[in-house]
């Protein structure tokens, strides 16, 4: 798995960005066309799985953006845990469920009374 982290910079009308530990850079006239090659840099060192990134502006002409390679996806597939373990009536404990978290609510929501209302 690898993690490219970029601080980026707009001067005049170009965006710039530089890896926080390391050599990868680029540059481009918009955040997109920047992300798109910054994406494509980090591909050329790491392929080993699915990409995610993110771009978070720090102010209106800087930026970081992170570019994740491989590790675990969203998705996936559950198994085992209490499903498998439920014997054949296991339908009948899970009705009853929903019941006891309404009453829970209701505790809670007596609990939330201040005496006041907001458009008084």
């Amino acid at each position: 798995m690898g993690v490219f982290t970029f601080v980026c910079r707009k001067s005049g009308g170009e965006w710039t960005a530089n890896q926080y530990s390391g050599v990868l850079e680029g540059s481009a006239a918009s955040t997109y066309d920047l992300q798109r090659k910054l994406v494509a840099s980090a591909l050329s060192v790491d392929s080993s799985g699915g990409v995610q990134s993110s771009f978070s502006y720090v102010s209106p002409s800087s930026a970081v953006f992170q570019v994740i390679i491989g590790g675990a996806s969203g998705g996936g597939i559950i198994s085992g845990g209490e499903a498998a373990a439920a014997p054949a009536g296991g339908a009948a404990p899970a009705a009853e469920a929903p019941a006891a978290a309404k009453e829970e609510v209701k505790e809670e929501s007596d609990d939330d009374d201040l005496g006041f209302s907001l458009f008084d």
